[in-house]
């Protein structure tokens, strides 16, 4: 008699204690002045790619989806406040004016840097990240990119039906041992480090850019443009480094992304423009020097 009427009082309890409800993302969006979509991990991710830039790397003219996605990616955090993280490309005369509002905000900046070489016009990525009311922060973040001009909307396109990509995506995948898709004409790749990652105590999820990523733009006759970037534990850095020299694809830049992050990582950029699944093959010879990999 006494166990069910304790477990009567903690079954009332628990119906009882307050839940922690999500943000209203339907607010944030509109605050922002882009909405944005679930994604795994109770993430509210907002696509920004800058469709108004046309960048040339070694003739190739970039699609956004290959290296010129802004992003924007909120977590809860409970009783309504949120983490947001993101990485904005911007030119180089909208960084300054760019900072200047995100820092007014309350924003911090936590990378600066170039992720390309040789790219016209150039581009730099600013890593950001917040935490608070996810509708300030949103507003916040509006008005460091109405300083750029970065395309904003409302709403967000309705998704399109997944194009055909002129790659043998089959064996791209095969040899990468990781599935892809094809986005905005370019077939991305993203691979989990093993490991949880954190940044000031709370976990990163892979929808916040954690995960490492790879994507292919295809350039004709089985050749795709290549870029993206590894994340990398420090005793990583220089075995994938190398496995990548050795295998024909550049290395453009090593930095950090996040400062309070756990383990302490390093994002590694590469570029190449050569037959896909030669480079499939290159990046699978670094990717087993990583602790990368689907999480058990």
């Amino acid at each position: 008699m006494r166990a069910h009427i304790v477990a009567g009082i903690g079954l009332a309890l628990l119906i009882a204690a307050p839940a922690h409800a999500e943000p209203d993302w339907a607010a944030v969006g509109k605050a922002l002045g882009k909405s944005g979509a679930q994604a795994p991990g109770h993430i509210y991710r907002v696509g920004l790619p800058r469709s108004d830039l046309k960048v040339k790397l070694d003739g190739v003219e970039l699609k956004p989806a290959l290296a010129l996605g802004s992003w924007l990616a909120f977590q809860p955090m409970g009783d309504h406040d949120a983490m947001v993280m993101g990485d904005l490309v911007l030119t180089q005369p909208e960084v300054n004016p760019v900072m200047k509002k995100l820092v007014e905000g309350g924003l911090e900046v936590t990378a600066l840097h170039n992720h390309l070489l040789r790219s016209e016009p150039a581009t730099m990525y600013m890593h950001v990240s917040g935490h608070g009311d996810p509708v300030k922060l949103a507003a916040a973040l509006h008005d460091g990119l109405q300083e750029s001009a970065t395309p904003l909307g409302e709403t967000a396109p309705a998704p399109a039906a997944a194009a055909a990509i002129d790659l043998d995506t089959s064996a791209i995948d095969q040899a990468l041992g990781s599935k892809g898709k094809v986005n905005g004409g370019v077939y991305q790749v993203g691979i989990p480090r093993t490991e949880t990652i954190r940044d000031g105590g709370m976990e990163v999820p892979e929808a916040m850019g954690s995960a490492i990523a790879i994507n292919f733009q295809p350039t004709g006759n089985g050749k795709a443009a290549m870029t993206g970037d590894f994340v990398l534990i420090a005793s990583e850095v220089n075995p994938v480094l190398r496995a990548l020299r050795e295998n024909g694809i550049e290395v453009t830049a090593v930095h950090n992304h996040m400062l309070e992050d756990t383990p302490r990582l390093f994002f590694m950029h590469f570029w190449a423009n050569d037959d896909a699944l030669k480079l499939a093959k290159g990046l699978k010879a670094a990717l087993d020097k990583t602790a990368s990999g689907k999480k058990s």
